[in-house]
């Protein structure tokens, strides 16, 4: 009887390859990545009160860490004053 023998050791070559198109994706999809992570860092803050400056660094630090950074910004700009 002859046993075969398999690797339970994942591919190293396959793994790079998915961690390369996930991060290919990251950068095609900034935007509503850093949307995600801010809407989790809510969640968390909900969650676990009191921590929410240490929860806000967290999502800032992900977020400059996924494509171009943090798209979302904390403060939106104020409106443009009326016409006079």
């Amino acid at each position: 009887m002859t046993t075969l023998k398999t690797s339970t050791v994942p591919s190293t070559v396959g793994i790079m390859g998915f961690l390369d198109k996930a991060k290919d994706l990251l950068g095609q999809h900034d935007e509503q990545v850093d949307q995600a992570l801010e809407h989790g860092g809510e969640l968390a803050k909900d969650r676990f009160a009191g921590h929410d400056a240490h929860i806000d660094g967290a999502v800032d630090r992900a977020q400059e860490m996924t494509g171009a950074g943090d798209t979302v910004p904390d403060n939106p700009p104020p409106p443009p004053p009326p016409a006079p």
